[in-house]
């Protein structure tokens, strides 16, 4: 009896989880009105901005340039996928050996943030690369030579890999998910990311649509993977107009909550994904 059981609980929860993301009023891919904004973007940088911001760079050194390649390094995401993979891995060992309800919703808590992060990082950096390389813009290095719009695409050179810039896809993808976990912090996670996204450009190794064009890319994939996420009832939940917020705030503060406001911020998190894997 107890296989048909668990097999009815389990198609009623697949069955919610589908009523809860026809319900969501907020699509993914806010498909033509965020790709339409985005690509006049590129546009008016690339033809606005690019041709004398290259030429200023090559001419003139910047005195920020020697602090832009200090941050740069910043959006490499290796670092980001190791560690949130790791601190995943490790949540989940946790999970499983926690000795009480507490601990578990805990690490179940930190491994879906970790596993968010790794998810939001690496997809978004595999697709900046498929793009750069099919797209095959010529990097300001070479701006002298073949000027701002010059294309060769799957040349297999580095030289041809300027649009989008993956330093800066990392950094929208993991700013924007840092904003989406510590809403406080919003707005210094994404100047941040700014800046980081431009040293880019500071060093001479892309060009302004570059950098809008991969910031924004990034900022995608974390709006998109949290929205599946809370559709699956995963570290988020959707608002009234489908927007992901967090199911628990992220304890910022350094003042323990009272064990009655503990309880009240663990449970409601995570009781129907625990009560769905048991």
């Amino acid at each position: 009896m107890a296989m048909p059981i668990t097999m009815s609980k389990n198609l009623e929860n697949l069955a919610s989880r589908r009523r809860r993301g026809r319900a969501a009023s907020f699509s993914i891919c806010c498909g033509s009105s965020w790709a339409l904004v985005v690509f006049n973007l590129v546009l008016l940088a690339m033809f606005l901005a690019d041709g004398p911001v290259a030429a200023y760079t090559r001419q003139h050194r910047l005195e920020l340039r020697s602090f832009g390649g200090i941050i740069t390094d910043f959006g490499q995401s290796g670092w980001i996928i190791v560690t949130s993979l790791l601190v995943c891995v490790e949540a989940y060992i946790a999970y499983r050996l926690a000795p009480s309800w507490r601990r578990r919703l805990q690490a179940a808590f930190v491994s879906h943030m970790a596993l968010y992060i790794f998810l939001t990082v690496a997809l978004s950096g595999v697709t900046a690369n498929l793009l750069k390389r099919a797209i095959g813009r010529a990097r300001p290095i070479l701006y002298d030579q073949l000027g701002m719009l010059s294309f060769s695409s799957f040349s297999g050179s580095s030289r041809y890999e300027s649009l989008p810039s993956g330093h800066a896809t990392t950094i929208g993808a993991f700013m924007v998910a840092m904003a989406l976990i510590a809403p406080p912090f919003r707005m210094v996670f994404l100047i941040m990311g700014l800046w980081l996204g431009f040293s880019r450009v500071i060093v001479g190794a892309h060009y302004p649509s570059d950098v809008i064009a991969g910031l924004a890319l990034g900022a995608w994939f974390s709006l998109a993977i949290a929205i599946l996420f809370s559709r699956h009832g995963l570290l988020f939940r959707q608002t009234e107009a489908g927007w992901p917020v967090l199911r628990r705030p992220v304890p910022l503060s350094f003042k323990p909550p009272s064990v009655a406001d503990r309880g009240r911020k663990f449970r409601p998190a995570f009781a129907s994904t625990i009560s769905n894997r048991t």
